[in-house]
């Protein structure tokens, strides 16, 4: 995926022309950047870039997409503060999370991954929805998230960010960055956070969120030479979350507190190294591998979870231009997890604990002029698990005219399932949690066609943009509330499973310095629970998301407001408490509304914000059933349809303080 182009959200040239010995006045050149742009490609792309991301707190990855109506972030469960990404209806396991084009964030990484990557880190974000380009791997469903971080080469300096909320949350980011001579560079990131109290805003007797403490650390360096370009560096984190029962709000009981806790180390190191072989014809062959080991120690009451996940990626790619029209990339990749989970100190032996993939792909791009991009893209497999497989994919885009635009893709997906990895966060439940132990490998065909208008009215320019997404899925793991009220299943798909995803967004310029961007979308997600086709449970059926920004003609004052609905669905379904019928919980939840602003005045060399989230303060009313009996079969914590926290304020300063 391409790297968008990064640049402050206002840019001004002040010049200062003579001309026949006379001063002319000075000419002050404004230019807006766009937050969120679309990449010129026959996949439907976009690009998030600092602009877009300085309109919220954005303290991290899941934090990043408030302003967004394509990609949702929800919560996990009430205790442990896991989130997870929802792309065309489906959970984020099913989107292919990248780092620099690199696969990440797989397996014991999942629950937590979007809090693992700070946002003041972050340069940029892509977004690729359906099936994906084949040159990054064959676990792309739903589309591909893409996060480019800083960079070495970037302009050299020291900026540092601060950061607090009304809930007790600290953050400080300090990122510096040196060129050590004109080809080599570094760059030091440096995040901290801390959540230092406990909220029950609900006075359920549990914490509404897990306090969060943590380091992370990266090292990143750069050579660019004329013929070899070499990118490398590492990252370190380490976290600490703490929850459950506070004891100030809980009576004599027989049971001890119940108590939450995780602690995860985890390591990376990664290098790409790129040959240019012919300038002209952007022939060049790269080299890119990455190793990762994660650690993570868990506590849901009396039940405990250890992970060892570590994984080994890399990939060589050959690609050139024969001529402007015909462009030809082939690989090779190797990627192998070795996994090993224990559950109350006993070991899991899932087959695929130890997988080793290794494949080759190859994708050709036909570009007739700005009329018609075709890429079409076969990769082929084999797992020592799962044997040989293909990965078929294709994109075409058509725009007969600059005002309007057609994209067509049609591709396939699969991924391996690490039920304790993924799922862990349901050992909180007071159900039994059953796992088939013969879990097959997920797989599925994406179809999605979209248009994207540009309408040129009263000088300014309407983007109008509207899509269809259809996923199905012919092997499954499906995670099953509904069967049986005593247990949660994780089982393969007995039946149909598919999502249909509708979307349109609109954005206009009111007037300078002012943009306003509408959006609905529409869910449909049902999967075959106990041989019953019904919709997924606590997924919203709708979205509608309006946001509003406006910054003055000097730059030095920014607001930004979004205001969502989300629409209600389906709990799962309730069983009988007694010989009166009482029902266990409503059957469906209601839609509901969130609100988030931001103010923020710019200087020279800082900007101060001040802003709100969920100013509606929508909470859902019992985001922990049987809250009190938390070592019963009752106690559910992991039905989470809406935010378990009422309204927040938060201030926070940038500063840039320059060169090195």
């Amino acid at each position: 995926m391409a790297a968008a182009l990064v640049c402050h959200a206002q840019v001004s040239d002040n010049d200062t022309l003579r001309l026949d010995e006379h001063q002319m006045e000075e000419v002050v050149v404004t230019r807006q950047r766009q937050g969120t742009t679309r990449i010129n490609s026959a996949m439907n792309a976009f690009s998030i870039n600092k602009s877009e991301l300085f309109k919220a707190a954005c303290c991290n990855l899941g934090e990043s997409f408030s302003t967004n109506a394509s990609v949702d972030v929800n919560y996990n469960d009430a205790t442990t503060g896991a989130r997870q990404i929802k792309l065309l209806g489906l959970a984020g396991t099913y989107v292919q999370m990248l780092t620099e084009t690199m696969p990440n964030f797989r397996n014991s990484a999942s629950p937590f991954a979007l809090s693992y990557v700070p946002g003041s880190w972050m340069k940029s974000i892509q977004v690729s929805k359906g099936a994906a380009s084949v040159k990054n791997g064959f676990e792309s469903i739903t589309g591909q998230i893409n996060v480019q971080y800083l960079q070495p080469e970037d302009e050299q300096g020291i900026t540092v960010n601060l950061y607090g909320s009304s809930m007790a949350r600290f953050e400080a980011n300090t990122d510096a960055n040196l060129h050590i001579n004109p080809r080599l560079s570094t760059i030091l990131l440096l995040h901290h956070e801390n959540e230092y109290d406990e909220h029950d805003g609900n006075e359920d007797g549990f914490i509404d969120m897990p306090k969060v403490r943590g380091w992370n650390v990266g090292n990143r360096w750069a050579y660019l030479g004329r013929q070899y370009i070499f990118h490398g560096g590492v990252h370190f984190l380490d976290e600490k979350r703490s929850g459950g029962q506070l004891a100030s709000h809980v009576g004599n009981q027989q049971e001890p507190l119940y108590k939450i806790g995780v602690e995860t180390r985890r390591e990376e190191i990664y290098m790409k190294h790129a040959f240019v072989l012919n300038e002209e014809h952007s022939t060049n062959i790269a080299l890119m591998a990455s190793a990762t080991l994660q650690e993570m120690q868990s506590t849901y009451g009396k039940k405990h979870l250890r992970l060892n996940d570590k994984n080994l990626f890399a990939s060589l790619m050959y690609e050139t231009n024969f001529s402007p029209r015909h462009n030809l990339s082939v690989g090779l990749s190797l990627n192998s997890d070795y996994i090993r989970e224990k559950v109350n100190h006993k070991e899991t032996l899932y087959p695929n604990n130890k997988e080793t993939t290794t494949g080759g792909y190859a994708q050709y791009t036909y570009t007739l002029d700005s009329r018609w991009i075709a890429m079409a893209g076969l990769r082929i497999d084999h797992s020592n698990v799962y044997g040989t497989f293909l990965t078929p994919r294709m994109h075409i885009k058509y725009a007969p005219s600059p005002i309007v635009s057609l994209r067509l893709s049609i591709g396939k997906g699969y991924r391996t399932v690490h039920p304790m990895s993924e799922y862990g966060y349901l050992l909180a439940s007071g159900r039994q949690l059953t796992i088939d132990e013969n879990l097959q490998q997920e797989e599925a065909w994406n179809y999605g066609l979209s248009t994207a208008l540009n309408i040129p009215i009263f000088q300014r320019t309407l983007k109008l943009n509207a899509e269809y997404y259809y996923t199905d899925f012919s092997q499954q793991a499906v995670v099953d509330y509904d069967t049986d009220h005593r247990q949660i299943t994780i089982g393969n798909l007995q039946g149909r499973s598919y999502s249909h995803t509708f979307q349109v967004d609109a954005t206009y310029e009111l007037f300078s310095g002012l943009s306003l961007t509408a959006a609905y979308r529409r869910n449909i997600v049902r999967t075959t629970y106990g041989g019953i086709r019904m919709d997924k449970p606590l997924q919203s059926r709708y979205k509608s998301l309006l946001t509003l920004s406006y910054k003055t003609p000097l730059g030095l004052w920014q607001f930004d407001a979004t205001l969502a609905l989300n629409g209600g669905g389906r709990m799962p379904l309730p069983y009988q408490t007694d010989d009166n019928g009482t029902l266990s919980w409503d059957s469906s939840f209601s839609s509901f509304e969130q609100l988030n602003v931001q103010l923020t005045r710019w200087f020279r060399h800082f900007s101060v914000y001040l802003g709100g989230e969920n100013l509606t303060n929508v909470r859902q009313k019992y985001p922990i059933l049987h809250a009190h009996h938390p070592y019963s079969s009752q106690f559910e914590p992991t039905m989470i349809w809406g935010p378990v926290r009422g309204a927040m304020g938060y201030i926070g300063i940038r500063i840039n303080i320059g060169r090195l």
